[in-house]
């Protein structure tokens, strides 16, 4: 049967789900407190790019299915399940803030207690939260309302870019719960997502929680190890595309997360790789090799950048610099730890001048972090006339078969520093560039 659902936060998890939930049939009411972005939603403006989102969400919000409000108190009322979708930043010291997701549950528990419902009110966390927060959200609750409910973990596993199909056909559910009815509901809810029969996982809260740090720690620590090898590459002069193939066959290894780069970035990695250290150290038991995928990855920028300085002779005042993306990776307009924000900076602190191009992220770097300290291309050719080099960040499909010629006539040094790995070497030579990439041998253009 069809759920009344309350998701409490409109930021990229909470938006996606609460219409995935929508376009299963369940009635969802989307919380927020933002007045211009409810406006938006309202509208028919969805705040964040993410393929396949927007024409689910205008057939359920023309539906009646799903629906926007600043209105907690009659969303949670109404509701059989209630989804916390909030921010969970990280603070100075690397653990998760939790205030807003306290601060909900401590108004979940006014609203029950004014109000007394009958009904059994499941609230779950779908933010990636720290191990016990389930416990805490129940204190906090049970502080003001002695009513029936449970707290309930239900971790997201979304991939940026490919969200709207992980929501829709996830590769397994987990479920942390130890209610009876939870268990039943939450798993009700989620059967017609598995149709093809992939599990539901049903495990207790603190498991659930935990389990998420440790996937997004673990692809984290093979995108860690890559680029460490590749480092390891150059050195020897060897070629990380090689050792990739070699390995990736392995089956019991596999192929994914396996490319070297600048290093990940992003709302989940970053954060969560820094949270499970913090619990870990917090427990007297450090995750030494999770501290060792937050040191290489918090390198990785800054060995990009040494390739463009030495290729210059450390001399880059005065020098323009063309960049291709700026997301953390593609189909995404997220910014938030991206590598190329690095670099700039880097760019920027010896002198140079930049001049970038990202189909969907240009905005939010023009309001999040740069203003107008850096140039934006209207297109991706317009970014490199009168540059010094190309420096390649983000694979967007786009930027895979460029016009060389083009690039080399709008160039003024012909150089390419391809932080992705995405072109060929030998057709770099042969087309006249000097080619420096991750973990593979360099390559200088024929003299013409």
């Amino acid at each position: 049967m069809p759920y009344t659902i309350a998701v409490i936060g409109t930021g990229y998890v909470g938006l996606v789900s609460g219409t995935c939930f929508a376009e299963n049939g369940n009635h969802v009411i989307c919380v927020d407190n933002d007045p211009k972005k409810l406006e938006k939603l309202r509208n028919g403006q969805i705040p964040i790019y993410e393929p396949g989102l927007h024409t689910l969400y205008e057939r359920n919000f023309r539906d009646g299915r799903l629906s926007f409000t600043d209105d907690l108190e009659e969303a949670v009322l109404a509701s059989d399940i209630i989804f916390l979708c909030l921010p969970t930043p990280p603070m100075e010291d690397g653990s998760a803030d939790l205030q807003y997701v306290l601060k909900v549950a401590d108004d979940i528990g006014d609203i029950l207690s004014r109000h007394a419902p009958q009904e059994f009110k499941i609230i779950v966390d779908k933010s990636t939260v720290p191990i016990g927060t389930s416990e805490r959200v129940t204190e906090a609750i049970n502080a003001k309302y002695d009513g029936a409910f449970t707290v309930a973990s239900n971790p997201e596993f979304l991939r940026e870019g490919f969200a709207v199909e992980d929501s829709l056909r996830p590769d397994r559910v987990v479920i942390g719960a130890s209610h009876p009815q939870a268990i039943e509901v939450l798993r009700d809810l989620y059967e017609p997502f598995v149709l093809s029969g992939n599990p539901i996982i049903i495990m207790d809260e603190r498991s659930a929680e935990i389990t998420k740090y440790a996937a997004n720690s673990h692809l984290a620590m093979r995108i860690s190890f890559m680029n460490d090898l590749a480092n390891l590459c150059e050195i020897l002069d060897a070629n990380i595309d090689n050792v990739r193939r070699g390995i990736g066959t392995d089956s019991r290894i596999g192929k994914k997360f396996l490319f070297a780069g600048t290093g990940y970035g992003g709302s989940c990695f970053p954060k969560d790789v820094k949270a499970l250290l913090k619990t870990s150290i917090d427990a007297q038991h450090a995750l030494r090799i999770v501290q060792a995928v937050e040191d290489v990855n918090a390198d990785q920028p800054t060995r990009f950048f040494k390739k463009v300085y030495d290729y210059f002779d450390g001399d880059l005042k005065g020098k323009s610099f063309a960049i291709w993306g700026l997301a953390f990776k593609p189909n995404t307009d997220d910014t938030r730890e991206a590598p190329a924000f690095i670099i700039i900076d880097h760019l920027l602190n010896a002198g140079a001048t930049v001049r970038a191009y990202d189909p969907e992220a240009m905005e939010n770097t023009r309001e999040l972090r740069f203003g107008d300290r850096i140039g934006y291309g209207e297109n991706a050719y317009d970014a490199l006339e009168g540059a010094d080099a190309l420096l390649l960040i983000t694979e967007w499909n786009e930027f895979r078969m460029p016009d060389w010629k083009k690039i080399k006539a709008l160039l003024n040094n012909p150089a390419v520093f391809d932080g992705r790995n995405i072109y060929d070497m030998d057709d770099m030579k042969e087309q006249g560039f000097d080619y420096f990439s991750i973990g593979r041998p360099t390559v200088f253009g024929k003299t013409v």
